[in-house]
């Protein structure tokens, strides 16, 4: 069916000249775009778990309180994830590029001024829509604009840089509550800053062309698609004006009712729900968790230790996903990172006393980050970008990454309460029990490293058999 489908094609097409475009000057300009974006995202989503410890002694907020301002974020990500990602399927990927870049500046402001604890989760909420939306757009972006050998590199860089903002974010906490100012001015400059890095990127994500894949496949309009890829990679990618098959459009119920996209949808945002749930729940209450092992320590040395373990133990793990993640594998690296989590947080979890030690609870708990970035934290990120097709590649990843951050959500709303009640070691011993199902979800994916997005996703047997579809309703 495969090879019949592509006999259809003739001339080098555009999806062909993408796919073996050499990496160049055009990949990292639209790798820039993107990524700035998702520091952004990064910073917004973590700053919080610092900036809560400030604004829980201040308005002395009880355990729900806390739990509900740390995960509103993550909870209106859900909504905005599934919004714009279809919408970018329907009318296109620019149609909101840079839209949710402008929610998020506005909300990050609005959250700095925040008269009291309701309009602080209002506006927090709102920049999760911001954020939501990011998700789906950036990676297929960039996973569109990409060749077949450097995908993976390429789409996991612009996740990668939430590395920059996980460390950024413990950095301007710590420099504010160094400089002797007041901690309810700290938390507001915190949450404030958020919205520089977005309104840096709102005119060069205005600027950027549509998806030519999208603009070639969907709207039809080859000849527009071929003259913008020419011009915006300065020459780079040669492609003919012809192309295989007709154009399509998906209604969303065509699109959720294919097996193949229920299989890919299962395995996908089944997958990053767990890893999401154990990640954000650990990651956004580091700062409580490690004031749980130390319960000495102050706001300043809990922050402090916080920039250590993403410093030695996150940003070596981003290091690694984005070089070898196409060698390696993308499915097999996800399920690697998995298990090597489970194994991190089941350990810290059945030893007795290791949650009341520091430095061995920091060797653990850092390689725990190590696996968990150099692995699933990642692919999660990357493999929506292309198991899905093109009329439904951001609808699909948009539910994968809302459905993920209703993990995020769970896992931070209830980390809290968990620790409560289970203490330390047996809320990781949940996490543990997370991150081995996420192994199991990993295995109904196929791997996608330095194919084709029209093989992954099985593109042109779906352009063959809508026809005949069409037909046989005639």
């Amino acid at each position: 069916m495969l090879k019949r489908a592509k006999a259809r094609k003739t001339g080098i097409g555009l999806s062909t000249a993408l796919d073996e475009a050499p990496l160049s000057v055009f990949h990292f300009k639209a790798l820039f775009t993107s990524g700035m974006g998702f520091f952004t995202d990064a910073y917004d989503l973590f700053i919080i778990g610092i900036a809560v410890v400030l604004i829980k002694e201040q308005w002395h907020l009880n355990t729900t309180q806390v739990s509900l301002l740390g995960s509103a974020t993550l909870l209106a990500t859900l909504l905005g994830a599934f919004v714009f990602g279809r919408i970018a399927d329907v009318m296109g990927r620019k149609a909101v590029y840079g839209l949710e870049a402008s929610i998020m500046a506005i909300a990050a402001i609005a959250s700095a001024f925040a008269p009291n604890f309701f309009w602080l989760v209002i506006f927090r909420f709102l920049l999760g829509l911001g954020i939501g939306g990011d998700y789906p757009v950036s990676a297929v972006i960039m996973s569109e604009y990409s060749n077949r050998v450097n995908r993976g590199f390429l789409v996991s860089l612009v996740f990668s840089m939430q590395a920059l903002g996980l460390v950024i974010g413990p950095m301007v906490a710590l420099t504010l509550l160094v400089s002797g100012i007041s901690h309810d001015l700290a938390w507001r400059i915190m949450l404030g800053l958020g919205a520089l890095p977005a309104i840096a990127v709102i005119q060069l994500r205005r600027s950027m062309p549509e998806s030519p894949r999208f603009v070639a496949r969907v709207k039809g309009d080859l000849t527009k698609a071929v003259e913008t890829i020419h011009h915006y990679s300065a020459g780079i990618v040669q492609a003919s004006k012809e192309e295989y098959g007709p154009t399509i459009r998906r209604s969303f119920k065509a699109f959720i009712t294919r097996k193949r996209n229920l299989l890919m949808i299962l395995g996908t945002a089944g997958s990053w729900f767990l890893l999401d749930y154990a990640y954000y729940g650990n990651t956004i209450s580091t700062p409580l968790i490690l004031k749980t092992v130390a319960p000495g320590s102050d706001i300043i040395k809990t922050a402090a230790w916080t920039l250590i373990i993403f410093a030695i133990a996150a940003l070596p793990g981003y290091a690694f996903a984005f070089f070898k993640i196409d060698h390696i594998g993308h499915k097999r690296l996800q399920w690697l990172g998995f298990i090597a989590m489970g194994i991190c947080f089941f350990t810290i979890g059945i030893i007795p006393g290791l949650t009341q030690a520091i430095i061995p609870f920091l060797l653990l708990y850092g390689l725990s980050y190590f696996f968990t970035e150099f692995g699933p934290n990642v692919t999660t990120f990357v493999i929506p970008t292309e198991v899905f097709s093109i009329t439904d590649r951001s609808t699909g990843h948009g539910i994968a990454a809302g459905i993920g951050k209703l993990g995020a959500f769970l896992g931070v709303f209830i980390f809290p309460i968990l620790t409560a009640k289970f203490a330390l070691n047996g809320t990781l011993l949940i996490s543990s029990v997370a991150a081995f199902l996420g192994a199991i979800a990993t295995t109904v994916l196929p791997e996608t490293s330095r194919r084709s997005l029209d093989e992954v996703s099985e593109e042109l047997i779906v352009i063959e058999q809508e026809p005949k579809k069409r037909n046989k309703k005639r």
